[in-house]
């Protein structure tokens, strides 16, 4: 896995011709890690550079000692593309990845070329969310991440994943065990405090891709929609047969999505 001083990441150079249409970098949801993109690393077949950082602290990741926010995770990411000499990008994040996707936007729009929302909202945590997160904070403290899998897996995946693809629950298991306790834990305390980014939303000006799983009880299709009418131009892509994970528990179609949006409007 390659490295550039404290970031670490997944990178797949484009294979269509050996020359770039530009960099798709993949921000990954909460308790997962950059590996949850490996199904659309296949990007790079089409012309694309692929980049996946860990966000800080994840899967063997350099962490740091102070409280982490979303706007920290975000500011990484800029430092990455920095490092890397990329100066416009395609942002694609899922759940968390979207959160930090969202702050991208909103402390460095320059970078963002087009986005990807997928399986994510807006809004910060609503009262009943802050309990929830603090719930799950105290878990993961006092029993470890394999609490948090027992847990999260089946709100993150839908209803047809678990009953027809139970090798998939196996598989994001293994990422939510990837990650310390105390990466768990600093990734739960940037969710509680990431600022609302509905504000937003009307100056988003890029080609922008929303996508959800039809099964989606965390964000689900209804928070999609709403969304994707508050971003002028932006179209919106509904997942069979997925829920929260889509890019994982339906990778085909999802790529399928995908693949236009970068063919056709970026």
């Amino acid at each position: 896995m390659p490295s550039v001083g404290r970031f670490r990441y997944l990178e797949v150079q484009p294979k269509a011709n050996g020359r770039a249409h530009g960099t798709l970098v993949l921000l990954h949801a909460f308790p997962l890690n950059a590996r949850m993109w490996e199904p659309q690393l296949a990007m790079a077949e089409r012309g694309w550079r692929v980049i996946a950082p860990h966000v800080r602290g994840v899967d063997g990741a350099p962490d740091d000692p102070e409280t982490t926010t979303i706007d920290d995770y975000a500011g990484d990411v800029i430092d990455l593309l920095d490092a890397l000499h990329l100066d416009e990008v395609v942002l694609c994040g899922l759940s968390m990845g979207g959160y930090l996707a969202f702050a991208v936007e909103r402390l460095a729009a320059r970078y963002v070329r087009g986005l990807v929302l997928a399986d994510t909202r807006p809004q910060a945590d609503t009262p009943e969310g802050l309990e929830g997160r603090t719930r799950l904070l105290q878990l993961v403290q006092e029993k470890g991440a394999g609490a948090v899998a027992d847990e999260m897996i089946p709100k993150l995946l839908g209803e047809t994943t678990r009953l027809q693809q139970p090798e998939i629950a196996d598989r994001v298991r293994a990422l939510v065990l990837a990650n310390s306790a105390e990466s768990i834990a600093g990734a739960i305390r940037a969710l509680m405090s990431r600022p609302d980014s509905t504000p937003l939303l009307a100056a988003i000006h890029v080609p922008t891709l929303i996508v959800v799983g039809s099964e989606d009880t965390i964000t689900p299709p209804e928070v999609a929609e709403a969304v994707h009418l508050q971003i002028a131009g932006s179209e919106l892509v509904v997942i069979p047969k997925a829920g929260h994970l889509s890019n994982l528990e339906q990778p085909a179609a999802f790529n399928a999505a995908l693949a236009r949006f970068l063919d056709h409007r970026v």
